[in-house]
């Protein structure tokens, strides 16, 4: 079974939220307290997507707010790089900085990241600043939960979803859940049903759908009934090591296994999957095989110590695929 997309549009993918920088620990197995160097990356779970995608070939733009500041142009830079068009990346004026993520990796099992994310930059993208004629010109808009954590970002956001919904462009929501960024769970069950209800495409894990239903312990097929009510038609709900499920409104269940590799981290992950899913569905590929592209890139970044700069190409992905029959 494919998935189709509108055929008439200039992007591919716009994604929309934060773009900030991950400080990933060179010292491997070693608490982050004796940890003396870190690598400098762009992170932030939008920014890794869209990087991601565009290393894929998909033509991909970015919304987002940046500080003005060496991080800022940084960033900017890099993504500009990569492929992704930066045009409606709007420059924060009052003084807001970039939002850092500090990785401790003490081992593969057992990783960490601290956060700085207070008065960041990408929490201040306005309402005013989201482009109508932007999202208009796009297949996808690609929404995280990150960026409903805080207004006016939070604001921001339902207005890029609206726009989406009116212009026919299909909302991807990828659930990204960070605790540390929201007050509450009930809070963060609150703003996540809301756009939930209105996406077509959700991608997370399962414990992520236990967070936006406010529950302790939900199962794969209440969380699709849910969403089938209302807008969604495609909803992938990852398992970890178990692999992932996707469920098309039809009826139809898919399946793939999660690939095992040599794991040096475990961050990453969900950004290279959800890449690499969205990338095999607008190019047409099944939905069963969308599903072993976004668990075979998860694979290769895990294994590697950056996200976005691990972020595979389409021949990476398919010899892996290929190897593991």
């Amino acid at each position: 079974m494919n998935y189709t997309f509108s055929t008439d549009k200039e992007f591919d993918l716009i994604a929309i939220g934060r773009a900030c920088l991950d400080l990933n620990a060179n010292e491997y197995n070693c608490p982050m307290e004796d940890t003396m160097t870190f690598t400098k990356y762009v992170g932030g779970s939008p920014a890794n997507v869209a990087i991601g995608s565009s290393k894929l070939g998909l033509t991909v733009g970015f919304i987002g707010k940046l500080a003005d500041d060496q991080h800022g142009r940084f960033i900017e830079r890099y993504m500009r790089e990569a492929g992704v068009d930066t045009s409606n990346m709007v420059i924060d004026q009052k003084g807001h900085k970039t939002g850092l993520a500090f990785t401790e990796i003490k081992s593969p099992e057992e990783c960490s990241i601290l956060m700085y994310r207070d008065n960041v930059a990408d929490l201040q993208l306005a309402p005013s600043e989201v482009n109508a004629e932007y999202i208009k010109k796009s297949k996808i808009l690609l929404v995280s939960g990150t960026a409903l954590a805080q207004s006016p970002s939070r604001e921001a956001v339902l207005k890029a979803v609206s726009l989406a919904k009116k212009h026919h462009v299909k909302v991807v929501f990828e659930l990204d859940y960070r605790p540390y960024t929201w007050n509450s769970i009930e809070e963060t069950s609150v703003y996540y049903s809301l756009v939930a209800e209105q996406s077509d495409i959700l991608i997370g894990t399962r414990d992520e759908y236990d967070v936006m239903e406010n529950t302790e312990k939900g199962t794969n097929e209440e969380t699709v009934r849910y969403l089938f009510n209302h807008s969604a038609d495609l909803v992938v709900i990852k398992h970890g090591v178990e692999g992932s499920y996707a469920y098309a409104k039809s009826g139809e269940v898919f399946q793939a296994k999660a690939y095992k590799t040599k794991v040096l981290k475990t961050f990453g992950a969900g950004d290279s999957y959800a890449s690499a899913f969205l990338y095999a569905l607008v190019s047409g590929k099944e939905i069963e095989s969308a599903l072993k592209f976004g668990s075979a890139s998860a694979s290769i970044v895990v294994s590697k110590h950056s996200s976005s700069e691990a972020m595979p190409v389409v021949e990476e992905i398919e010899e892996l695929i290929a190897e593991r029959v």
